[in-house]
């Protein structure tokens, strides 16, 4: 099992037990533990209990739970808290925006066990009537389940992704002489997923059905069910799945109708003719021969939307996509000078090893108490360090920024003073999230208008599957990113991918470039990068268009000259 699924389970646990009422000293316990185990990054799954123990604030019992945990996959105590908790209640510790203290009073003062009893309780008006509750919490509970609702049976892209190439092994496993792929959007590289898809090629339809239904992890709805279409599920993540059961000549065109939106498969070309007609015509060897017998270059899946990829490809125009190895260093990441898991040296160090030229560091600003935001006497000391650690990892470069607030009124954390000691600052809202779409744009644009301000961070706030973001018009807010030669980041956290792709090719049609963003808490955030990347190629991005792909002394020059203006 893997560290982050472990702290999981304690996160849980400790949730758990303040939901019931439990000693508040061993819930702390745990939460504790959590603290000290996002800060290990050797895998905790091939210590033994000893080397668990030896892990500054890993006691003996947290260490022996581990152990359990590697070894069942679960622990005593969690097992018994969860039998005690009805599975709703479980889930309505999901909700954005109330804690356990908060589920205990819904689950025992109003009795609701389901999220759909709860949601029932707000339409009601029974909610708000709750001591500490109020008409404002019991509206924002009633969005939250809604927007739950919404978008239940569906993963982020980054969950989605694992669970998709789990099930191409299974199915190439069961079925090894043919040709399999995935499609649908995974293959587009969706930031959401509703369905795993995958197109088979076979001659014999039932054979592959029946083999398809001896794997464990798939479970097959046969009335939805077809011969030449096998539609279930994937037990594992619990997404439904779709397997198209193509005829080996037509291999290519299934999975050419598969990975593309409807737009681009439907969209004119010529007065007459689409690629459904193409596809139709003949069977094809591969995807690329489909785009050449309609006279254009091949067009990669994540760009198959019906934007104008179409036209570009017939133009031979298309851009040459964004790559994870074009990036020279990463921006906008925190440290354990606010809410980080690791020091300022352990992040510089760790972006150095996996190759990259130089580290952004922009932890909170001194308005975000809640996340350890920096005062100012915080700044000089981590810009001081800064500095040593410069030297010392040479030619390493350590730039000096800060994720400023922008306050209500659009201004920046910090006075003037305080903020020209920074090399770069990322401008974000974290506070006041309920905005109509004027409020929200104006805030912006007067934050993007400050000098200082050198990347707009997570320009709508969003958190996929969790919360929308607040609504903006993106095209004013990137038309003056470009006035003010302001950078907007992709941030590449995936509960974010904000900027949202599909606004990526407006800002670069205005000139504006954008930065692949981590936000990293950890060391493993990092990691995060590559999905950024594919938000970049969805909206048609390139290397020349992407800050962060510019080495280190380009982009020192560009804060020095930004800096003097």
């Amino acid at each position: 099992m893997e560290n982050k699924n472990i702290i999981k389970l304690f996160k849980l646990t400790a949730e758990l037990l303040e939901l019931h009422d439990e000693n508040p000293f061993k819930v702390r316990s745990y939460v504790n533990a959590v603290a000290a185990l996002e800060l290990v990054e050797a895998p905790l799954a091939g210590m033994s209990q000893a080397q668990l123990e030896g892990i500054g604030g890993v006691g003996k019992g947290i260490a022996a739970k581990i152990v359990e945990i590697n070894t069942t996959g679960s622990f005593e105590e969690l097992d018994q808290m969860l039998a005690a908790t009805p599975p709703g209640v479980v889930e309505m510790l999901r909700i954005k925006g109330i804690g356990p203290k908060k589920v205990r009073t819904l689950w025992r003062e109003l009795g609701t066990e389901t999220v759909e009893e709860l949601l029932e309780a707000c339409e009601q008006d029974k909610v708000s009537k709750l001591k500490g509750f109020g008409a404002k919490t019991q509206e924002n509970i009633k969005q939250a389940l809604l927007f739950t609702q919404q978008n239940r049976g569906k993963l982020l892209f980054a969950e989605a992704e694992s669970a998709a190439h789990e099930l191409l092994q299974s199915v190439k496993e069961a079925l090894p002489e043919v040709q399999v792929s995935l499609t649908g959007d995974i293959r587009r590289c969706m930031e959401i997923v509703e369905q795993l898809q995958l197109v088979v090629a076979t001659d014999a339809p039932a054979d592959a059905t029946e083999k398809l239904n001896n794997l464990q992890t798939l479970e097959q709805d046969e009335k939805a069910s077809g011969p030449l279409a096998w539609r279930g599920s994937h037990t594992l993540s619990g997404l439904s799945v779709e397997v198209k059961l193509a005829p080996t000549a037509r291999f290519a065109n299934e999975v050419l109708l598969h990975s593309a939106a409807l737009e681009h498969l439907a969209q004119l070309f010529t007065s007459t003719t689409n690629l459904l007609t193409v596809v139709r015509e003949q069977a094809y060897a591969s995807e690329a021969d489909i785009y050449k017998s309609a006279g254009m270059a091949y067009i990669e899946p994540e760009l198959r939307e019906g934007t104008t990829e179409l036209q570009l490809a017939l133009e031979n125009k298309l851009p040459k996509l964004l790559e994870l190895s074009d990036l020279k260093g990463s921006l906008h990441n925190h440290s354990t000078y606010s809410d980080g898991a690791h020091t300022l040296e352990q992040m510089a160090a760790f972006c150095r090893d996996m190759g990259y030229g130089y580290l952004g560091i922009s932890d909170h600003s001194k308005t975000a108490s809640y996340a350890g935001g920096l005062r100012e006497g915080d700044v000089l000391r981590q810009q001081k360090e800064i500095d040593e650690l410069n030297k010392k990892l040479a030619p390493f470069k350590i730039f000096k920024g800060i994720e400023s607030d922008i306050l209500g009124d659009g201004s920046l954390d910090y006075s003037e003073d305080i903020l020209k000691t920074f090399d770069f600052i990322v401008a974000s809202i974290h506070s006041t999230l309920n905005m109509d779409e004027k409020k929200a744009t104006a805030r912006l644009i007067t934050a993007i208008e400050n000098p200082y301000t050198t990347i707009l961070g997570h320009p709508t706030g969003r958190l996929l599957l969790r919360r929308e973001g607040y609504p903006i018009n993106h095209k004013m807010v990137i038309d003056a990113c470009a006035a003010n030669n302001v950078i907007i980041e992709i941030n590449s956290n995936p509960w974010r991918l904000d900027i949202d792709w599909r606004w990526v090719q407006y800002a670069i049609e205005k000139g504006v470039m954008l930065s692949i963003n981590p936000d990293a808490h950890h060391t493993s955030g990092f990691d995060d990068m590559r999905y950024g990347v594919l938000v970049g190629r969805k909206g048609g991005l390139t290397k020349e268009m992407t800050f962060n792909a510019k080495p280190a002394e380009e982009v020192e020059q560009y804060f020095r000259a930004r800096k003097t203006k």
